[in-house]
């Protein structure tokens, strides 16, 4: 039977858009009117036919659905579950209407799984990769009491400002990577290319090249024999750096390592703590419980070190440590921290504490961010003026020994 895509207004003047199958436009126009809703366009549904390629690329992860997406499809929901339209005619919409191809299988999945009377939180938990632990989980609180539109708004609004975070970390730290990028092709260029030139007028020298000089020509000379093995080394060592941080203990290492970065260390480690304060105001304010929160708020850190840590927290607060005890003996929290969760534990009002925690984290991350080009310019100055010292040293001493030698033998 044929599909077909509509859009109307309901008796309340209510958007109403879907999929339903029909012989004809009039047919749908007639079950449109009947469940209450005026038509406004009905037009046959395009079939979804993205060949095998596609279908294999997704399941690869490739196309996955960004945080904006899951910003988006979370404010959406608020605005269904609000507005008290019907959960499986507005999720039937948002199928519809995304653009995402993964995304929209999945609403797909989640529609069929919820006609078959699974709840919500257990049709997005079949989706891990799409929907993480902590997601699933305060749509699971927000349906058991009944607060679901708030579980949206609060869930579009933590992603919001976690991606908005992200994106700023990511441009405050580009241009420190693409200034050592310049420098280590303009290393190659002068080994491969502009070293090998002033080789024969070095050797003239015969034992007197300054040691300086020795070790660039060394270099230059063993990278022009043997580029491949140069190449093959560094992609070697980025492949088994790729594998070591995919085990776990290489994971863990490099994230502890991470955060003992100059300049960038800091950094991660209060971009991290603000994800973990806010991560917990969400839950609690959600009404999650304190062990049940921290289990899952380690498995999202997105720092193996910090989620280690925060696992320990937990294991404090089950054996009856309150949780500004515990935070204090993981060791990762500043006291002022840990003196306003025991006031927030105190007034029983821990999560709008733990929100005033994670605006000051963000408040530090943006007012470092804005200050990282200067806290980071002396070190790529202190790094770039050794390389022009080593390779100024290493040209310009053989010609000082020739001139020498020329204006000693004129004398």
């Amino acid at each position: 039977m044929p599909v077909f895509t509509y859009t109307g207004r309901s008796r309340r003047g209510e958007l109403s858009s879907g999929l339903m199958e029909g012989d004809t436009r009039d047919s749908i126009a007639a079950r449109l009117f009947t469940n209450g809703i005026t038509p406004i366009e009905i037009k046959p549904a395009q079939e979804k036919n993205d060949g095998d390629v596609a279908k294999l690329l997704r399941k690869l992860g490739i196309g996955k659905p960004s945080i904006n997406d899951l910003v988006m499809l979370s404010r959406q929901m608020y605005t269904i579950t609000k507005s008290g339209i019907p959960l499986l005619r507005g999720i039937k919409g948002l199928a519809a209407s995304t653009h995402n191809a993964m995304l929209r299988e999945t609403l797909e999945d989640v529609l069929q799984n919820l006609e078959s009377g699974r709840d919500l939180a257990g049709s997005l938990a079949r989706h891990p990769n799409i929907f993480p632990t902590l997601y699933v989980s305060i749509i699971k609180v927000g349906e058991e009491t009944g607060t679901l539109d708030a579980s949206f708004k609060r869930l579009a609004e933590y992603l919001a400002r976690d991606q908005e975070m992200k994106d700023s970390i990511k441009a405050a730290t580009r241009y420190p990577i693409i200034v050592m990028c310049v420098i280590a092709i303009a290393i190659a260029i002068l080994t491969m290319f502009v070293i090998p030139k002033f080789a024969p007028l070095f050797k003239a020298l015969g034992d007197h090249i300054p040691w300086p000089t020795k070790v660039i020509m060394g270099v230059s000379s063993f990278s022009q024999h043997n580029w491949h093995f140069v190449i093959g080394g560094f992609v070697a060592a980025f492949f088994g750096f790729r594998h070591y941080i995919g085990t776990e203990k290489g994971r863990f290492a490099w994230d502890r390592a991470r955060l003992k970065i100059p300049a960038i260390g800091s950094l991660t480690h209060e971009g991290v703590l603000a994800r973990i304060t806010r991560s917990l105001a969400i839950a609690l304010g959600a009404g999650m419980p304190v062990i049940q929160t921290l289990k899952v708020i380690a498995k999202s850190a997105g720092n193996e070190y910090m989620a280690e840590r925060v696992d320990r927290m937990r294991g404090a607060v089950e054996r009856g440590d309150p949780v500004s005890q515990a935070a204090a003996s993981i060791g990762i929290f500043p006291p002022l921290v840990i003196q306003m969760m025991a006031v927030g534990e105190e007034t029983g009002d821990l999560s709008a504490l733990l929100d005033e925690i994670a605006d000051f984290y963000e408040r530090e991350v943006d007012f470092k961010l804005k200050n990282l080009s200067a806290a980071i310019e002396p070190i790529l100055v202190v790094a770039v003026g050794g390389i022009v010292c080593v390779l100024a040293l290493g040209v310009m001493l053989p010609m000082w020994e020739m001139i020498s030698k020329v204006g000693s033998g004129g004398g």
